[in-house]
């Protein structure tokens, strides 16, 4: 009986956090795109109507009008998670630490140390290490570049013969955009085997990196921005 209950105060804990994330995310949202309120709603109706239309045309408009409402719900559902996505990003982009953000959120194939290398510029590279190799990502002006050779070299010193890919995040040509960083790793091709990649996880371990600031804000679709 009183394992009942706890398992009930369990799941109302774990329903509150989700209309929690839900609203922080549409508060974000709404801060990038205020007329999401609209729009969300002009999804809904949009579906619906079309349902209702094809149900009546088959003659059952009740029914359409019954099955069209989870079905527009869906979509709109859909709609905002898109929206909210792309406004968590819009709200992290161009911080300081948001290569890092997105980084340490992939939640499986990258160990992700952050800031391994900063000027005064407050340029700052971040190291991830996965099956890829040493992913080096560079993010800030122009001479985050020399910082980046720079940690290359002292990378291979520290795992020789391993692969180390560099990453600049930003706009332009030969950059990422923050939106397609984690994408882009995962497009990587894999070269270590789960060993190697130990032993590779385990040297770095040894060297670490420096504190540094993470952006808050929540990332939609699950994913999240790891507490410092």
């Amino acid at each position: 009986m009183f394992g009942r209950k706890k398992k009930e105060k369990s799941g109302g804990a774990s329903g509150n956090s989700w209309v929690s994330q839900v609203r922080e995310s549409y508060k974000i949202t709404k801060s990038q795109k205020p007329l999401i309120g609209v729009t969300i709603l002009g999804v809904f109706l949009i579906v619906e109507v079309v349902v209702v239309a094809i149900a009546a045309s088959l003659g059952h408009p009740v029914y359409g009008a019954v099955v069209g409402t989870p079905f527009a719900a869906l979509a709109a559902m859909y709609f905002f998670s898109n929206q909210a996505q792309s406004a968590a990003y819009a709200s992290i982009e161009g911080q300081l630490g948001a290569a890092a953000s997105v980084l340490m959120a992939i939640r499986r194939g990258y160990t992700t140390t952050p800031a391994v290398a900063v000027n005064r510029n407050q340029d700052m590279v971040h190291r991830a290490a996965g099956k890829a190799g040493v992913v080096l990502v560079g993010e800030g002006g122009s001479s985050v570049r020399q910082l980046l050779q720079d940690e290359r070299r002292k990378t291979e010193r520290y795992v020789p013969g391993v692969p180390v890919t560099e990453i600049l995040v930003g706009d332009g040509e030969d950059r990422v955009q923050i939106r397609k960083l984690q994408k882009h790793l995962k497009k990587l091709p894999k070269k270590l085997n789960t060993t190697q990649l130990r032993e590779v996880r385990a040297r770095l371990r040894a060297v670490g990196g420096f504190s540094m600031p993470i952006p808050k804000g929540p990332m939609p679709k699950g994913i999240k921005i790891p507490k410092r």
